[in-house]
Order: structure tokens, then sequence, then C-alpha cells
């Protein structure tokens, strides 16, 4: 193993179980669901259809299982579900997945099961394993949700049923719909969002503990809120490099704001059946679930809201040609296909290649990482 490519080790390999610590992201899934549901009851069934064909986009990839069938038979589902950078800010292109989760929902037992897959995690993403080692966010860069689902599914050998991506101009627009959320800041920090660091011009400033926020804008007229509007929420989201505790600390007020738009949602379900969020919502979403298949969850699979089960992997840092990756070993991943293949009631399996991808003898001596 080359001194050169493993730079240090900042986590050991381990997999975390929670009974609370992604439930507030499930809740914002559950009422992605609900919001779509309560569309067919309370508007149109033409619509609701309409603003589902909107986000629905197939990823013209072979499925291992007939993803309708299921549904209708009331079996457990798998979906991955991936966040990308693109949407806000002029940032127009492609982009990768900086949020990637992988959730089984198992009506019978009344569970989901959320598996949050590291970002960085380093894979060979399957049909361009030339760009080995490469970051599991760039499978979606490379070859789109067909790229993102056969890695996921071959590195962890899980089948996925389906998927969904949420841009960042998504999270601005479901905000501002629900007129905005309170949010307590875990720490003090400023941010500009078009600089990423604390500059002046569009400079927010959140305090420690409390709700209260100020903006000051590019004629330096500083304002001060207790609400945060969708602009606010991204700000407050997207700050990593004053984080003490980096990416994960930025996930950690991810699912802050996600909770904070669950509260404000919940607290007036009938907001959820507005023409306009639904509309707002499908407009940001892509996703191979049709409007039927939106109809069979949303009328029969809600109660498996009741039980969260959660997970996260973490494993080594190396430096590689990417920059800093995570390594994640098979023990490690074979404990996520294990719980993930119980919660789709399969038999247990070997998890997937150490890469997903293959990989050739050459590359990986190359690569200074470990070998299968």
């Amino acid at each position: 193993m080359s001194d050169r490519k493993k730079r240090r080790v900042v986590r050991g390999p381990r997999y975390i179980k929670s009974a609370y610590r992604e439930r507030n992201i499930v809740l914002a899934i559950t009422l992605l669901i609900m919001a779509i549901g309560i569309g067919f009851g309370v508007h149109t069934l033409v619509n609701a259809n309409r603003a589902m064909n909107q986000a629905y986009q197939p990823a013209h990839v072979k499925k291992e299982r007939n993803g309708s069938k299921l549904l209708k038979q009331r079996k457990p589902f798998s979906i991955l579900l991936m966040g990308t950078d693109t949407g806000e800010f002029g940032r127009n292109y492609k982009g990768r997945t900086d949020s990637l989760m992988l959730a089984v929902v198992n009506p019978q037992k009344k569970t989901t099961t959320l598996v949050s897959l590291p970002r960085d995690s380093i894979v060979a993403p399957v049909g361009y394993e030339s760009e080995f080692p490469a970051k599991l966010n760039s499978a979606y860069e490379y070859g789109s949700a067909k790229t993102s689902i056969q890695t996921v599914q071959q590195w962890l050998n899980v089948p996925i049923d389906y998927y969904a991506i949420v841009n960042m101009r998504g999270l601005e627009q479901v905000v501002n719909e629900l007129g905005g959320i309170q949010v307590a800041s875990p720490l003090t920090f400023e941010f500009n969002p078009e600089t990423a660091h604390s500059d002046p011009g569009n400079l927010y400033k959140f305090t420690k503990g409390s709700t209260h926020f100020t903006h000051t804008g590019k004629d330096d007229v500083t304002h001060s809120y207790d609400r945060m509007d969708g602009k606010a929420a991204l700000a407050f989201s997207r700050m990593r490099y004053q984080d003490p505790q980096g990416d994960y600390g930025r996930q950690a007020r991810q699912r802050l704001v996600i909770q904070g738009i669950s509260k404000k949602a919940l607290s007036n379900p009938l907001r959820l059946a507005d023409a306009d969020f639904i509309s707002a919502v499908s407009q940001s979403v892509k996703t191979d679930l049709s409007s039927h298949d939106i109809e069979q969850i949303s009328g029969n699979y809600l109660l498996a809201g009741k039980t969260i089960k959660t997970g996260h992997l973490t494993g080594q840092t190396y430096d590689t040609k990417r920059g800093s990756s995570e390594f994640i070993s098979s023990e490690v991943k074979q404990l996520v296909t294990n719980q993930l293949r119980k919660a789709l009631d399969l038999k247990p399996a070997e998890t997937g290649p150490l890469y997903g991808g293959e990989v050739s003898e050459t590359d990986l001596a190359q690569s200074g990482l470990p070998t299968p």
C-alpha cells in the first residue's frame, strides 16, 4: 500500500444505527408522497398527473425487478435518493449528486430503512471503469441516473427499484411555498452563498442556539430575521469550510432544514394540497416513479414511516487523483447489504465487488488502494 496515496485515517470503518438521526429526512420524503397523494384527492386526477409527468424521467436501465408489480402487490421496494448541486447561483450544468441515500420501504413491517452513502466513496462507476478511482457522486455526472443506479446496485448487491433526484432550486421553492421556516443554528458562522466564504456583498450571519440571523446585502444594509426564506435556508445548509465537522456538519444542518420544512408542513396539512406547492415540487424532482406508482405509494405505504431504521457508512480517508476520498471496506459494506436485503425481504447474500465496477490489476496497483 502506498504511503503517498494514503494520506491519513480520519475515521475507522464503522456502521452506525440510529432511531432518529435521519428521521427528518424520511419525513420530508413522506411529505412529498403525501403532497402528491393529497393532490390526487383534492384536485382532479388530470392536474395531478400533469404535475407528475413533469417530474417523470425514465432511468433507461434494465431493472432487476418490476417496481410497478411490487407496488401493486404491496411488497417492499427500494429507491435511490439523490440531491444535486445544480439549480442555484447560475449552476445549470449537470452537476454531481452531493447527497445519496438508499431507502427501503416495507409496508408489512411498517418500517422505512434509510442508509446514507458517502458521496466521496471510492468506486469504479459501471460503464466508466476507466475513471477509477472515482467518487460515488461522480457516477451521475458520467452517466446520469442509469450509472448511479447500476453502480450502487452492483457495489452493494441490493436491487434498486426506483430513483428520485432533487436539485438545489427545489429546496428554495419548497421553503418559500411554505412561507418560511424557523431553525436554530448549531453554531455561529457567516456565509456568502456566492463565494462560499464569509465575504461581504451577500452575507448571512447565523448565531448558535438561536433562530435569529442577519443578512447584509450589496448596499451594506443589514436586516434581521427570525424566519428563513428559501435563500437563507440554502445559505444555512450549504456552508462547509467553517464547520469543525466539515461535510458531516453540513449534513446535520441540512437535516435541521428538512426538519423545519416537515414541522411547518405538518402544522398545516392542507397547504400540501395547494396546486402551486405540488407544481414547485414536481419541477424540482426527476424520478422514474410514474403518477400511478405515486398513487399506489400514497395509498398503501404511508404507515411504513411509523418505524425508521437508519444507517451511515464511514471508512478510511485516502488521497487519490480525485482528491480526498473515502474507502469503504467489504466488511462495512456487508453490514449495509445485510440490513437492506433483510428490509426488502430478500435472502442474505454477499455484498458486491469492493469498488462496484471491474478494476484491472494494473489500475488497482497504480492507485495504491486496498485490493479485494
